[in-house]
C-alpha cells in the first residue's frame, strides 16, 4: 500500500477519534476548512463550504453518548471509505427533534471522503436513517 493511501486512511481515523473523543479543537487537523459536505451531516445544515464543523458539534449536543465507530476503511488515490457503525443516545436538542426523546440508536453508514493535502475536502454519506428514526421514535420527515 502506498505511503499516501495509508496517511489518507489515518486522517479519516484520526478525524472519527477526534469527534468520538469530543475533541472538536482537534477536528481543524483533520477536515479542510472548507470541507464540502454533499449529503449533509445533520438537517438544516447551510449548504455553504466549512458548514460541516458546526453539523458535526450540532450532533455531538444532541447525542451526548456514543459515536461513530469505523469498522473498515478501503482506500484508493485520495478516496477514503469507511464502513461505521453509529451509536448514540438523543439527549440534547436536534432540528429534526427539539425534544430530547432518552432513546439510543445503533445504525451502519458509508461515508466515502476526498482528503487532499492531508484533510478531509469533501464528505458523502449513505446511512440508514429510517433505522434510526425508528429506534429513536422521531416521526419520519415530510419535507
Amino acid at each position: 500500500m502506498s505511503a499516501v493511501i495509508e496517511a489518507n486512511k489515518q486522517v479519516v481515523a484520526g478525524f472519527f477519534a477526534a469527534v468520538n473523543e469530543r475533541r472538536v479543537a482537534d477536528w481543524p487537523r483533520y477536515m479542510a476548512e472548507d470541507v464540502v459536505d454533499h449529503n449533509k451531516v445533520i438537517f438544516g445544515e447551510e449548504d455553504r463550504p466549512g458548514a460541516a464543523f458546526e453539523a458535526f458539534r450540532q450532533q455531538l449536543e444532541a447525542f451526548g453518548s456514543g459515536g461513530m465507530y469505523p469498522q473498515q476503511l478501503i482506500a484508493e488515490g485520495d478516496t477514503v471509505v469507511a464502513r461505521l457503525i453509529v451509536r448514540g443516545t438523543h439527549t440534547g436538542p436536534h432540528p429534526r427533534m427539539p425534544e430530547p426523546t432518552g432513546r439510543s440508536c445503533e445504525v451502519e453508514q458509508i461515508w466515502i471522503l476526498t482528503v487532499r493535502d492531508g484533510k478531509i475536502s469533501e464528505m458523502r454519506a449513505v446511512s440508514d436513517r429510517l433505522g434510526m428514526f425508528l429506534q429513536l421514535g422521531w416521526d419520519w420527515p415530510t419535507v
